[in-house]
């Protein structure tokens, strides 16, 4: 059943205009008496299309649910940026994943570098990434894409989580070492291309993150994240 976020929380009725109205008319070719399902904060209101026009379609909800899609877990994903189009791959993988939120982080060993005011075109096309991995995937939210942060400010932020992890190249503890169905948040962070500089990780753990390894091999930065997230979902329950 085709799903839809909305900005609110619908009353009885939802008028759905914009791009949303044209893709149920034009492409689904849907009709008047056929149903969808619209998000919003985690909850799917189940919708009945009364009218359709051009421009809007006006729907009755239904019944509402609590999102059956959503993990238990929240997950923040803390991604030294990469270069090309990689970021695009780990927010898509992400997101059909299960993450709550993605943070792109500056590290020294970052090739790309761009500065607050370029990254905002890419965070635009980062966020129509989110946005359609969400709704293939049957998410009840849109994760969200942060602005960069510093590698001091991610890390500042990471802590805030019941978990806070560090993937690294040289190894660490196993995921199966922690207890992830007792943990409500998790903060996770992947190195680019070249990794982490000592000294990063080093001031990671005077923080309280948890350098982790995911085997003996080198993963790419891309499947690094997948890797780790997959275990994490698996590991809480939620896979």
């Amino acid at each position: 059943m085709p799903r839809f976020f909305i900005n609110e929380k619908p009353n009885e009725k939802v008028i759905i205009t914009g791009e949303d109205a044209v893709h149920i008319g034009r492409s689904l070719r849907m009709k008047i008496g056929e149903e969808i399902v619209l998000c919003h904060n985690g909850m799917d209101f189940l919708s009945k299309i009364e009218n359709i026009t051009d421009k809007e379609v006006v729907c009755v909800v239904s019944s509402i649910m609590q999102s059956q899609a959503e993990p238990s877990i929240s997950v923040t994903l803390y991604q030294a940026l990469p270069k090309s189009d990689k970021m695009e791959f780990i927010v898509q993988k992400a997101v059909e994943l299960g993450v709550t939120k993605i943070v792109p982080v500056l590290t020294s060993r970052c090739v790309s570098r761009p500065d607050a005011k370029t990254f905002e075109k890419k965070r635009a096309r980062l966020k129509k990434i989110s946005l359609s991995a969400a709704k293939q995937s049957g998410r009840g939210i849109i994760p969200e894409i942060s602005e960069i942060l510093s590698i001091e400010k991610a890390i500042d932020d990471m802590v805030k989580n019941d978990l806070s992890l560090i993937c690294y190249e040289k190894g660490g503890a196993s995921l199966n070492s922690h207890d992830f169905r007792a943990l409500k948040s998790v903060g996770l962070f992947i190195g680019s291309e070249g990794g982490f500089e000592q000294a990063e990780v080093d001031k990671c753990i005077s923080k309280g993150v948890i350098p982790i390894g995911l085997g003996k091999r080198i993963l790419r930065c891309e499947t690094a994240p997948i890797c780790a997230i997959s275990i994490i979902m698996n590991l809480s329950g939620n896979m």
